[in-house]
């Protein structure tokens, strides 16, 4: 039987469509980017190839559909990448595909490896955790706490206790962020009319929080915020460097991440991918404030907290030395018993110990870590650790399963129509070797 117009166009449009997934999830087989580390055949990390195919068959059909501008995704196991690949366009407009070394904002992953950077402190002795934030940060002492009133005339009362370095690594010094969302209404209007985010340098950063009361007091409460940026600035005192020069010194040189920085130098910059998000239509667009170039060689706020733009293979170094006991190749960066204290949840004592009030989830210095997936929403295995940036990346490091996921979007706002917690499901299901 002859099929009918209006079949045949179903197949054609079905067949294209087919071809443009194929097309979108291969245009970047021949990407010339190093790899980090070595490679290996899925099925020779315990991976199923099929899986993986599903996961990458249904961002593709994303991207296409304009749901995002493109996804970069790379999985490592045993210290070995087992998945990599590029989909979708680093910018739109011009047609650039975005490719497995495309530079991206990875905006709070910033926070682990700031954390990082304090805890080689801690090993040097030249900070401990109990410390006193204004030992180093004297502007920052005899805090008070907003306890009501209003933005004009806060009710203020004096904190019971200085502020500590643990208090900043997990999010609980009663710090938050100027944003409406990440506070009540008073606290928020009290930072936004600090304007930190307009300061010259972290110096002037700190001197503008001084200003600023604390939203509860030290040490009752998971509270996200600035505490990873009051790091950065620590770090800047206790070491006698700019932040900057000492992530490169201490992290980035030694663990050969040749692109992350808290700027995009002009000889790179062709490979900085856009930050988009949806208008009211649905229509992806560049988004302003994201793509805004915030700091440079002579000017802006090293953010320790958000700063950072880095690629998947820089990462995936950092990650990995992480995931072996805080070593990589033979260059060490953190002792393993360090990266054993880093990574422990140290939110049980609080009356809510979940970030963010997930269930199953607690916090450690500077990382998300799941203590309980029956309690959570996706699958995992107890004692992984990460952390996720407000363009959509993720990180996820797992001990148990010895691997190393990495997912970065460049699209806000975060994590939207729960992208995330897809991959997730998606690439531990693909595991498929029976457990050691």
């Amino acid at each position: 039987m002859t099929s009918s117009p209006t079949g045949r166009l179903r197949k054609s449009l079905a067949a294209l469509g087919a071809l443009l997934l194929q097309a979108l999830t291969q245009v970047h087989a021949g990407d010339p980017a190093p790899a980090p580390l070595p490679t290996v055949a899925p099925q020779a990390a315990g991976f199923s190839a099929q899986r993986l195919e599903v996961l990458h068959r249904r961002i593709a059909s994303e991207v296409a559909a304009g749901r995002y501008s493109g996804c970069i995704v790379l999985i490592a196991r045993d210290g070995k990448i087992v998945d990599w690949r590029a989909h979708g366009w680093q910018n739109i407009d011009s047609r650039a595909p975005l490719k497995k070394d495309s530079i991206v904002r990875i905006f709070s992953m910033s926070k682990i490896v700031t954390s990082v950077a304090v805890l080689t402190l801690l090993e040097d002795g030249r900070l401990k955790l109990d410390d006193p934030v204004e030992k180093y940060l004297p502007a920052l002492k005899d805090r008070q706490v907003v306890v009501g009133g209003a933005a004009d005339a806060p009710r203020l009362e004096p904190a019971r206790r200085p502020v500590t370095i643990r208090d900043l690594l997990t999010h609980t010094s009663g710090y938050y962020y100027d944003e409406p969302w990440s506070a009540d209404a008073l606290p928020a209007a009290l930072m936004q009319r600090a304007r930190l985010w307009k300061a010259a340098n972290l110096d002037d950063f700190i001197a503008r929080l001084a200003t600023v009361p604390l939203h509860e007091q030290p040490g009752t409460r998971y509270r996200y915020g600035v505490s990873t940026d009051i790091l950065g600035a620590i770090v800047e005192k206790a070491s006698g460097q700019r932040l900057d020069a000492y992530l490169r010194e201490r992290i980035f040189g030694p663990l050969g991440m040749v692109d992350t920085g808290f700027w995009v130098p002009k000889e790179k910059l062709a490979r900085l991918a856009t930050v988009y998000e949806r208008d009211d239509q649905g229509r992806l667009v560049p988004s302003g404030w994201a793509n805004a170039n915030e700091a440079g060689p002579g000017h802006g706020i090293l953010s320790g907290g958000g700063g950072l733009y880095s690629t998947a293979a820089d990462y995936l170094r950092f990650a990995q030395m992480l995931l072996d006991g805080g070593q990589l190749n033979g260059v060490r960066i953190l002792g393993r018993k360090t990266v054993a204290l880093m990574t422990a949840d140290h939110l049980k004592h609080l009356a809510d110990p979940h970030p963010f009030g997930a269930p199953g989830q607690g916090f450690g210095l500077g990382v998300r870590v799941l203590n309980d997936p029956g309690d959570g929403f996706t699958l995992g295995s107890p004692g992984a650790f990460g952390w996720e940036g407000a363009a959509t990346t993720f990180v996820q490091v797992d001990p148990r399963e010895r691997t190393v996921a990495l997912l970065l979007l460049q699209h806000l706002p975060y994590n939207q129509d729960d992208v995330i917690a897809r991959f997730i499901n998606s690439y531990y299901a693909a595991l498929d070797d029976a457990p050691r």
